[in-house]
């Protein structure tokens, strides 16, 4: 599996909050983000059945 690149635009409110919660959780905020986004995919395919990718 290859590791994709992913920029994000973000206010800086947002982003020191991100970094309290990251800190509290013990990851950096990308290890937080990639956590957030595993759990909301997790909970679309709890809802909605897993999702099937179309692979190039």
């Amino acid at each position: 599996m290859a590791i994709k690149s992913l920029s994000i635009r973000i206010d800086e409110k947002m982003l020191d909050k991100l970094h309290v919660v990251s800190d509290y959780e013990g990851r950096s905020a990308n290890s937080q983000i990639l956590v957030l986004i595993r759990d909301a995919i997790e909970k679309y395919e709890a809802k909605n059945g897993e999702i099937e990718l179309n692979n190039k």
